[in-house]
């Protein structure tokens, strides 16, 4: 168990966001004695293509917390309809105590660019609460925080307005089966919805092993091409011996909106990556000071 546990807050649009795209990392930090928490902002009722409402969001709630089970982590479940996010004030607000409450050392979420709305809705809430985490006089029933946390966002494949840049990269070659276990858990959505709606339902295996099995390698064939796109800093952050052979990697990217990330923090943060890699960071300590939107 770590001295001081790190405090991590994974926040997802739907009761797998989390997990999907961060899952592997979050098992490295609880497997060190860290504090993780995995945030779905809505209940996603609407995620199925025969069960739908309350039914859906209570069989999803426990997916969710049985997928925080494999790692030792925890999963909160808002009760926000699934396609029916957006910016209103009093979801700021909540996102605001959540934060506040939790006191995270970093945050990663979705960019506010991505083909669903939600994704986009729960990046800008992110964003939005920002720096209100520092204003006494918003929600003030909560205690503020002295400075924002580091915030980090998921890798994702869009380009407009702006590519996704990747500053952090995390091997889960062997924390793989974990996030499988995790996928695994969500049953409603790899064996059933996302099968469905992609068209391809008939090929889930029925047998629950062949079926997971059948996962992991969909998985595979999903996010190792990644690990080549940004084999460069694969190599820089592992070693070009170790960052040659991995296949699988985990991908962030820093966010203006938050404290940076200097080498300090990504040492502090990481503490699983073997060396305190170059931050490719466009903003240096002194930048951030200097946005136009306020210092820290």
């Amino acid at each position: 168990m770590a001295d001081q546990p790190l405090r991590i807050l994974v926040i997802g649009a739907h009761p797998d966001d989390a997990d999907i795209k961060a899952g592997g990392t979050s098992a490295q930090w609880c497997a060190g004695g860290h504090v993780v928490r995995l945030v779905s902002l809505t209940d996603g009722r609407a995620g199925h293509q025969t069960m739908h409402g309350p039914d859906l969001a209570r069989r999803r709630r426990a997916e969710a917390h049985a997928a925080a089970a494999v790692i030792g982590a925890t999963y909160d479940v808002l009760d926000h309809a699934d396609g029916q996010l957006d910016d209103r004030l009093e979801y700021r607000e909540e996102l605001i105590r959540m934060i506040r409450t939790f006191r995270p050392d970093l945050i990663i979420t979705h960019r506010s660019t991505d083909y669903h709305p939600d994704h986009r809705f729960t990046g800008l809430l992110v964003q939005d609460a920002s720096y209100l985490l520092t204003v006494p006089a918003v929600v003030p029933k909560v205690p503020y925080l002295a400075a924002c946390p580091v915030i980090l966002y998921f890798s994702d494949a869009f380009t407009k307005p702006c590519r996704f840049e990747p500053h952090v990269v995390v091997a889960i070659d062997e924390a793989f089966d974990k996030v499988v276990a995790m996928l695994d858990c969500h049953e409603s959505q790899f064996y059933e919805w996302l099968p469905y709606n992609a068209g391809y339902l008939d090929r889930v295996p029925q047998d629950p092993a062949a079926r997971r099995a059948w996962l992991g390698e969909r998985l595979r064939q999903r996010i190792e091409p990644l690990a080549d796109v940004y084999r460069e800093m694969v190599v820089r952050t592992y070693g070009e011996e170790r960052g040659g052979r991995i296949r699988s990697i985990e991908a962030f990217e820093v966010s203006e909106y938050g404290a940076p990330l200097d080498a300090a923090a990504q040492a502090r943060l990481f503490p699983f990556l073997p060396t305190a890699s170059e931050v490719t960071s466009p903003f240096t300590k002194k930048e951030w000071v200097d946005l136009p939107t306020g210092g820290r």
